[in-house]
């Protein structure tokens, strides 16, 4: 059973890997004409709420995998403050994401809807390569 957990662990670290190329791509989503921007910013939405689902699965498979293994307290409190931290911050990102639609839609100005999900998916692409360092190097906490 815990090789089972382990594997579908991965596959959702695997899904959580969106959050690190997003900033490279919301960069790259104002140069593109309005039916592209409309376009990603739905593909973006779509792939963040199917990425919060995968944050899902992290979170019950990684509760099993934490029982069964011997961590430090350190760890388990850092691990699940960045877990938080990314369930808070790409669930922050929907409504910038729906008014940057919205906006695209009625041809007005979506910078400061751009900006908030540049800062935003910055913040979750850093705190999933912290969590990534500290599930490889477990033993550093």
């Amino acid at each position: 059973m815990a090789m089972v957990m382990f594997f579908i662990h991965i596959v959702g670290a695997a899904a959580l890997g969106f959050y690190l190329i997003l900033p490279f791509v919301v960069g790259k989503v104002s140069k593109l004409s309005l039916p592209a921007q409309e376009g990603s910013a739905a593909t973006i939405r779509s792939l963040n709420m199917y990425a919060q689902i995968a944050l899902v699965i992290q979170l019950l498979t990684g509760g099993y995998l934490m029982s069964q293994g011997s961590y430090s307290v350190p760890w388990m409190i850092v691990i699940v403050i960045l877990f938080l931290a990314i369930g808070a911050i790409s669930g922050m990102m929907g409504k910038p994401l729906r008014l940057a639609m919205e906006g695209i839609k009625n041809k007005r100005d979506i910078s400061v809807e751009t900006g908030k999900i540049r800062t935003l998916s910055a913040l979750t692409a850093i705190c999933v390569l912290v969590m990534l360092f500290f599930m490889v190097y477990n033993h550093i906490i």
